[in-house]
């Protein structure tokens, strides 16, 4: 009966001219998508397209002129609300988002709020495992360091969390 089957199977692949119609056919690393690292090329780079942040107070931050309301992840250059409510809620999973971009970032900034904080000892492990290096600051030290890298034209993003106090009056 298995021989029957597999006679059948092998007599439907033979009619058919596309191995993608034939059900016994398997798909490799040229076949599909899927087996393929995603990756995004900017065709056209225009002058001074990188992200700056331009202030910040306890509600979020000014992001050439877009205000974002809330922790914030700087993909640049995309910028995307991250769901973290403080610094105790950074977990693996809240850093994905960091080490499956395509170029890879040299460099992962965490803003922890009005002062820094410890961060989970896996979270940086895991980042260190993936070759993202980690720079863990207060919210206004690590949005200095931000534009500062970004200028320089470095693979560069953060992760942000509003300051609890204004430190440096700085508003929205």
């Amino acid at each position: 009966m298995v021989q029957i089957r597999h006679i059948l199977l092998r007599a439907s692949c033979v009619v058919s001219p596309s191995p993608f119609q034939c059900r016994a056919h398997r798909l490799g690393p040229g076949d599909d998508e899927l087996y393929q690292r995603t990756t995004v090329s900017i065709m056209q780079k225009e002058p001074g397209a990188s992200i700056m942040i331009h202030g910040y107070s306890t509600r979020g931050f000014n992001i050439d002129d877009n205000k974002v309301y809330g922790p914030c992840a700087l993909l640049p250059p995309a910028i995307l609300q991250w769901n973290v409510g403080g610094h105790e809620d950074i977990s693996e999973e809240s850093v994905s988002l960091f080490h499956l971009l395509e170029p890879r970032i040299e460099m992962l900034i965490l803003g922890t709020g009005s002062r820094t904080e410890r961060i989970n000892p896996k979270v940086l492990a895991l980042l260190k495992k993936k070759g993202i290096a980690v720079e863990v600051q207060d919210t206004a030290n690590a949005c200095a360091t931000f534009n500062f890298m970004m200028s320089e034209g470095r693979l560069v993003a953060a992760g942000l969390i509003p300051p609890s106090v204004n430190i440096a009056g700085i508003r929205l």
